[in-house]
């Protein structure tokens, strides 16, 4: 989750909201990403589906079953439906998010019947740091 809360923070340094993700292989990380709709002009990436396509792009392949996401806020559904098409095994998030998530909140993605594959998931890892995080950066913009 380290790593998660790095590349969160270096999202936070480019203007981006504080949200970040890691892949990680066989105990290694493979990919990590920070929150990037603003900088990149693409609503998508989120640092969920950037870390996602970019160990799809390193493993050379779509299917991530062995695979285990670490991300600092709980997944929206968008992010929650590419979890589950890449077959991540394994999903460890810091904090709920009541208006945006779709994990513990909102639809419940992986509770739905269309969905095909539900990873494992452990929730309030780092919980008070990534709320503190995202609480800070709000405020300094408001």
């Amino acid at each position: 989750m380290r790593a998660a809360f790095e590349a969160a923070q270096a999202a936070a340094e480019q203007g981006e909201v504080p949200i970040g993700a890691v892949i990680v292989w066989k105990g290694e990380i493979v990919a990590s990403a920070g929150n990037a709709p603003r900088t990149l002009r693409d609503p998508t990436a989120h640092a969920e589906m950037l870390a996602i396509r970019e160990a799809a792009r390193i493993l050379g392949r779509d299917r991530l079953e062995d695979c285990d996401l670490w991300v600092t806020l709980e997944p929206c559904a968008m992010c929650a439906g590419a979890i589950s098409h890449a077959r991540i095994g394994r999903l460890y998030y810091a904090a709920g998010d009541p208006k945006g998530g779709a994990i513990e909140h909102g639809p419940r993605f992986f509770g739905q019947p269309t969905c095909h594959h539900r990873p494992e998931v452990y929730s309030g890892i780092g919980e008070v740091e990534a709320g503190n995080m995202l609480r800070e950066f709000f405020r300094e913009r408001r």
